[in-house]
């Protein structure tokens, strides 16, 4: 999944070509150096080395005619070729000034300053492309939508969105890219490479962008907030898909029943239902998950592990969502408010219940009495009612109870638990109806 996001991400930089000046060089420089070949392919046209026969790679070459017949001349004359080598690395050079120029690579020498903003180039052309950045320039222009790229290469690599071209593959499992830049980043799949290193704590990533997402864990950065309701992210990504909320958007439908998501992950979740396919199952039961969350969660049942521990009061709980409603319990928090009638609630559940008040809905009838319920949990405490049937039972003092939550309230006699606590005094209660009671006391 991973490297599909990277891939998803190069596809969209190769799309909008924004260069950032902070990546500049590394994007117009160092690469250029890299590839020698493609170096000679974006020289500036008064470079007179620009297109140089022997660099020709199927594009219109822009030397003068005299020059090429010179050029052939010298190599019927003499048949062979001089070529300049590098002592340090072994590649070689048709032309002396080729050389000097990939020397640099090995001194580090960048002669060429931008006199804006003091960044430093190898290349001549390099600058003069990063130029374009303070001038705004951009003078490739794509034929068929009008685009304008201040880079041939961008233009060139732009290009591929409309023909479909993917012309770099991966030699050892045959995927296709549309970029470079993105087969080499690919490769680190299968070499195991993980070149960027976080300075605080050490993780290495494949990705510069994961090490970029990595650090927002440190800095504690959440730039991108909602403008409805100010929740804040650390990735405008997760903005976008909470977007989605509050405008309704399902954009990822399922072809075989028409259910609609608003995340791909979820449909490519539901789509285990059509296909019946169980990735993971429990060795101890032989229950079944599509998702691996869930099958985590179910290991818990039987390991009896409950990692997410309150701070305040110590207890622990085995999922992580129980644990975020728990602390709502000690800060007051109901971030779920009902729009017509004002009303709070700490549990989203607990808002949708609430909801059905005001619809009317109630759609569980008893069919004994004729009483009706909007929740089918109060439904079946109610049908108890008359069956006498208590299946709640406490292990301790073999007490039963016809309501889980009376067996829970029960269970704080034996365990001393008190999870209601004044904001006053700090003084504790085992039961809320208590602590209302001592709140009177404050008033």
């Amino acid at each position: 999944m991973e490297f599909i996001k990277e891939e998803i991400e190069d596809i969209k930089i190769g799309e909008t070509f924004r260069v950032k000046q902070e990546d500049t060089e590394e994007q117009t420089d160092l690469m250029a150096l890299k590839e020698e070949n493609e170096v000679m392919n974006e020289m500036d046209e008064n470079d007179q080395y620009k297109n140089h026969p022997d660099f020709t790679t199927g594009e219109k070459n822009s030397c003068s005619e005299t020059e090429k017949t010179s050029s052939r001349k010298r190599a019927k004359k003499t048949g062979t070729r001089r070529t300049f080598t590098c002592q340090q690395c072994g590649k070689s050079f048709a032309e002396k000034i080729h050389l000097e120029r990939h020397m640099r690579v090995h001194t580090g020498e960048k002669p060429y300053t931008c006199q804006q903003c003091g960044n430093r180039f190898t290349l001549k052309g390099s600058l003069n492309r990063h130029m374009r950045i303070h001038t705004g320039e951009r003078p490739y222009r794509c034929p068929q939508c009008g685009r304008s790229f201040s880079c041939k290469g961008h233009l060139k690599a732009h290009m591929r969105v409309h023909t479909g071209e993917k012309p770099f593959v991966c030699l050892q499992c045959g995927n296709r890219f549309t970029l470079n830049g993105s087969l080499k980043k690919h490769m680190r799949i299968h070499t195991g490479e993980k070149p960027y290193t976080c300075h605080q704590c050490g993780n290495t990533f494949a990705q510069k962008v994961s090490l970029k997402r990595h650090m927002i864990i440190h800095t504690g950065e959440k730039a991108y907030s909602c403008p409805q309701c100010g929740k804040s992210f650390s990735q405008k990504l997760s903005l976008n898909r909470h977007m989605r909320i509050h405008d309704g958007e399902k954009p990822f439908t399922c072809q075989q029943c028409g259910r609609s998501f608003n995340l791909k992950g979820n449909l490519k979740v539901h789509m285990r239902i059509h296909t019946k396919k169980s990735l993971f199952t429990c060795q101890q039961c032989g229950i079944s998950f599509t998702q691996k969350e869930s099958f985590n969660r179910h290991i818990r049942i039987h390991t009896k592990e409950k990692p997410y521990t309150c701070q305040q009061c110590g207890r622990s709980f085995d999922q992580h969502k129980n644990f975020k409603v728990h602390i709502r319990f000690h800060t007051g928090e109901k971030p779920y408010m009902c729009t017509q009638c004002g009303k709070s609630f700490n549990q989203k559940r607990n808002f949708k219940d609430h909801m059905k008040i005001h619809s009317g809905n109630q759609p569980y009838t008893c069919p004994q009495c004729g009483r009706s319920f909007n929740q089918k949990g109060h439904f079946e405490d109610h049908i108890r009612i008359h069956t006498g049937e208590k299946p709640f039972s406490c292990q301790q003092c073999g007490k039963s109870f016809n309501r889980k939550e009376i067996l829970k309230r029960h269970m704080r006699v034996h365990t001393g638990e008190k999870p209601f606590t004044c904001g006053h005094c700090g003084k504790s209660f085992g039961y809320k109806i208590a602590l209302k009671y001592h709140m009177s006391i404050h008033i």
